[in-house]
């Protein structure tokens, strides 16, 4: 029986007043948790790790790198100087632009606000400086245009075109995918502005599970929307977010899915459930999942078409935030994990370093195949595995987001996805959504009355 307990310190904030305090991941048994006390509202504790790969093994330790720009200096302390501020350490990877705060769903589960009560969208002008702004603070990074739905935008290829007129290489929209489906021609309006790929919302195979979360039947429409996309030219990424007790038990469907859709759908990006907004009671254990239980599921739900022992940490951002690994789809549907190399994980390497791997290889890998060439017959078995690769590589891969109960601040400074502020400061992500029990942020706009 595993009776090991190791204990790291750290700081968080109280879910109750979003106050600093001190904190410590503590290891006993398999499992990871976060424990902390407010010194007003009391003890917390949130498991954060359970399972295999042990997390005393998953370990890709960076050398700091303060961002080359920096809009804020330190005052309060991190996370209250966001900007990003010099006590950074990291380079932003993905900067997501809020270009709609509208959405023609209301779902259960949403880092925005479910508020119907919402600011106009900004204006194009508006958007013309904030990308003028992102692309001079966090340069040539990839971009998100998120929301909100930002499909609701008529104007979508004109910002699309904005974006690389500033120099962004690379262009994703994150979408539920329901207007996409509607119209057929959407999808080619996105690819002739310069949209390069889709964030889709993909939760499960079956309508059950769109049902609970999203609140109505979504299947056909996620299934059309895929179609629609890689009709046109769009690459494709299915991003589940995982809910204990609705669809972890769907994992395994997803991928296999995801491999039958291959080479349109470009990679599998599993999020399980954060908790944002108004939770008067902090939310129990079994309304958990976490990253090695994930990658347990995908071994165990596919058949083995994919093993937990894959799956790497992230060279990009912290260690503890996710885990990828690349497969070739081969022509009976299996799949084949792309080499990858071990050894020396342990040696640090500069944060900017796994920043610039990590960006060249989202463009790359999310962005719509480029068909190899086909003006001769593959010479061998080696000659097909090669043209194959040119197209049918599939990234698999899964990000932890934190709330207000399993924020680690150690982890929020090696943030790389970042989001764009209205005046153009770049706050990550986690920190950019943290909210408390009664739902007050630090730094997303308040929706709601």
């Amino acid at each position: 029986m595993d009776i090991s307990f190791d204990v790291a310190a750290t700081e968080s904030l109280c879910p109750v007043c979003l106050k600093k305090i001190s904190a410590r991941k503590v290891t006993e048994n398999g499992e990871s948790r976060i424990v902390k006390e407010c010194p007003e509202h009391g003890k917390f504790s949130t498991p954060f790790w359970r399972g295999e790969p042990a997390v005393s093994g998953w370990s890709r330790p960076k050398i700091p790198s303060a961002p080359p720009v920096m809009d804020t200096t330190e005052s309060k302390g991190c996370p209250f100087d966001c900007g990003l501020c010099p006590d950074h350490n990291q380079h932003t990877c993905t900067t997501l632009v809020e270009i709609t705060w509208r959405c023609d769903l209301k779902c259960k589960v949403c880092f925005a606000s479910a508020g119907q009560k919402v600011p106009a969208d900004p204006t194009i002008l508006e958007l013309d400086n904030l990308l003028q702004k992102v692309r001079a603070t966090a340069g040539p990074c990839n971009l998100q245009l998120s929301g909100g739905e930002p499909a609701v935008r008529d104007d979508l290829p004109r910002i699309a075109e904005l974006a690389k007129k500033h120099g962004f290489p690379f262009v994703q929209v994150n979408t539920n995918g329901v207007r996409v489906a509607q119209d057929p021609g959407l999808a080619k309006r996105w690819a002739a502005g310069g949209v390069d790929s889709a964030f889709l919302q993909f939760d499960g195979t079956n309508d059950h599970i769109y049902k609970t979360i999203r609140g109505r039947n979504l299947l056909e429409e996620k299934i059309k929307a895929i179609e629609n996309l890689t009709a046109a030219g769009i690459g494709v990424v299915l991003v589940p977010t995982v809910v204990p007790g609705v669809n972890n038990d769907d994992i395994g469907e997803i991928l296999k899915l995801a491999v039958s859709y291959a080479p349109g759908v470009r990679g599998v990006h599993f999020q399980p459930v954060s908790y944002f907004g108004r939770y008067p009671a902090p939310p129990s254990d079994d309304m958990r999942i976490t990253l090695p239980e994930i990658m347990t599921a995908l071994e165990e739900q596919s058949d083995q078409l994919v093993h937990k022992d894959d799956f790497m940490p992230p060279g990009c951002e912290h260690s503890l935030c996710s885990f990828h690994a690349n497969y070739l789809v081969m022509e009976d549907g299996t799949l084949k994990k792309l080499s990858a190399k071990k050894e020396g994980c342990c040696t640090p390497k500069p944060a900017s370093e796994g920043a610039d791997k990590s960006k060249a290889f989202v463009r790359r890998q999310w962005a719509a195949p480029k068909s190899g060439c086909e003006c001769q017959e593959p010479k061998d078995d080696l000659d097909r595995f090669l043209n194959r690769a040119k197209t049918h590589i599939l990234a698999i891969s899964g990000m932890a987001f934190q709330d207000a109960w399993t924020l680690d601040l150690d982890r929020l400074k090696g943030c790389c996805i970042h989001v764009a502020a209205p005046d153009g400061r770049l706050i990550p992500f986690c920190a950019y959504n943290l909210t408390a029990m009664d739902g007050s942020t630090l730094y997303r706009r308040m929706i709601d009355d």
